[in-house]
């Protein structure tokens, strides 16, 4: 029975919470009349397990509150949405700080040095993507921005083709009449079939009008996690004469990237993806198209020379970065970068192990179905799909959210034809989907407390009164705990 109706029914069960005892709340959130140390904070749970010593340490919350008045360490499973800064992240933002100042524009100490961390930063990020010699580094505000500029700098005539199962930010930028979009494959033969195939029905150009395509891609998808096959791919593109755009937001934290030996000709990702959350994204690749193209942005810096009658636009990364940079956003995705590369080993066996933890136990539950593009052989990042019999997943997600302090997302992620593909276009079962996502905050015990969760969710319901609002969709009816949280300034 499906639960996702305008009259939806109530679930009482008696909660199930992990409780932690009130000497390992914060000192912010303890219960008055408390006088244990501050300092002694939760430990128990939040080992990482084998090598958890190689890996990089992330900034952790405050201990959050459940629905039985206990207060939990908070497990984080939504590090596809959005992953928790570095520590190294936050501390060399705070040193940029410290110097921060105007880019390229003074002459001042202060804005020399932050000219420095700026350009220094571009650099970090070419490494980190395998940037070739000639290849130009663009900072955006992210994936869907970076798309949106080379989307704007396409050479006219050009056919992009995109993948169905794509994230809205790689399938919506394109001009319609310009686009052909194929079908959801079911394996990654099948995807290579159809990318061959489109490109074979593509007209040919002429000498003094060239047709050019661009085929757009994902290395992994932020729906299953499953890596698509992107070096067969790309050459099957290059072996008709086409470009690559490579969309990393979803691989860029857990895979290496280098685009030579991929083959593509750009990469895009966003820093709030790979534990730098301060508003940058990248736009790396080829630059005849960008240096040929208006600038995205008209503005200061953008500029070589601005008269009466004429303006001259400079070529490179500042010909897209008109205004004021984000300095300390690209201080961060450097930061980030360089601490991955460093960790890409011990990062790579923990979320291994994880991943398989997650897979095994979900597919273990009665009444719990996992979803895969490809088939449940092939390989992911630490990514499962997965929905509960007769329980809405929005309310599988507050659930475990107000009773078990576990962050998950629900819906369509962005990537509706893909989710509806995945549950049955039409099914009167489900709509939408839950997502579990780790990463460096999850912990072996963070999975093992969902894996409880959702089986007693599949067995038994919620284990309390829920009703579906406009607002904030399903909540709990009888909730003590506190509304909001202070403000941080």
């Amino acid at each position: 029975m499906s639960i996702a109706s305008s009259t939806p029914p109530s679930f009482h069960r008696r909660p199930r919470l992990r409780a932690v005892p009130d000497d390992a709340l914060p000192a912010t959130t303890r219960p008055a009349g408390s006088s244990t140390d501050a300092g002694a904070t939760a430990s128990a749970g939040r080992h990482h397990g084998a090598g958890s010593r190689d890996l990089p340490s992330v900034v952790r919350p405050d201990l959050v509150p459940t629905l039985s008045g206990d207060w939990v360490d908070y497990a984080n499973l939504d590090h596809a949405a959005s992953t928790p800064a570095l520590e190294r992240v936050a501390r060399a933002v705070g040193t940029a700080t410290r110097t921060y100042s105007s880019v390229h524009r003074g002459t001042g100490w202060l804005s020399r040095v932050t000219s420095a961390h700026y350009e220094a930063a571009r650099d970090e990020v070419a490494r980190f993507v395998g940037a070739r010699e000639d290849d130009v580094v663009v900072f955006t505000r992210g994936t869907t921005d970076s798309v949106n500029l080379l989307a704007r700098a396409l050479p006219r005539d050009t056919t992009v083709i995109v993948f169905a199962s794509e994230h809205h930010a790689t399938l919506l930028p394109w001009r319609h009449r310009d686009t052909v979009r194929l079908p959801v494959p079911g394996s990654t033969r099948d995807a290579e079939l159809l990318l061959d195939a489109a490109l074979r029905e593509l007209p040919p150009g002429t000498a003094r009008r060239p047709h050019h395509a661009l085929v757009v891609l994902t290395a992994a998808s932020n729906v299953t996690g499953e890596l698509w096959p992107v070096e067969r791919l790309a050459a099957i593109a290059r072996r008709h004469g086409a470009r690559v755009l490579l969309d990393a937001a979803q691989s860029a934290a857990h895979r290496p990237i280098d685009v030579d030996a991929l083959g593509v000709d750009w990469v895009a990702f966003s820093g709030h993806k790979v534990h730098a959350p301060f508003g940058t994204g990248v736009l790396a690749g080829r630059r005849d198209w960008l240096d040929a193209a208006p600038p995205y942005l008209a503005g200061g810096g953008a500029t070589v020379q601005v008269t009466e009658r004429t303006t001259r636009w400079t070529t490179g990364a500042a010909r897209h970065e008109a205004g004021s940079p984000n300095v300390l956003g690209a201080v961060a995705l450097a930061a980030a970068c360089a601490t991955i590369r460093e960790h890409r080993a011990a990062i790579e066996q923990h979320e291994s192990r994880l991943t398989g933890r997650l897979l095994d136990g979900l597919r273990a539950i009665d009444g719990v179905s996992t979803y895969s593009l490809f088939g449940d052989d092939t390989e992911r990042g630490p990514v499962v799909t997965f929905t509960v019999d007769g329980l809405d997943s929005h309310l599988v997600a507050a659930s475990l959210s107000a009773e078990h302090g576990i962050g998950v997302r629900a819906g369509k992620f962005c990537a509706h034809i893909l989710v509806d593909t995945l549950l049955g276009e039409g099914s009167d079962e489900h709509d939408t989907a839950v997502r579990v996502s780790a990463g460096l905050a999850t912990t072996d015990e963070h999975v093992d407390r969902l894996l409880a969760a959702v089986a007693v969710l599949a067995d038994e319901g919620p284990g309390t009164v829920y009703e579906h609002t406009p607002e904030h969709g399903w909540v709990p009816v009888d909730d003590p705990r506190e509304a909001g949280a202070p403000l941080p300034w």
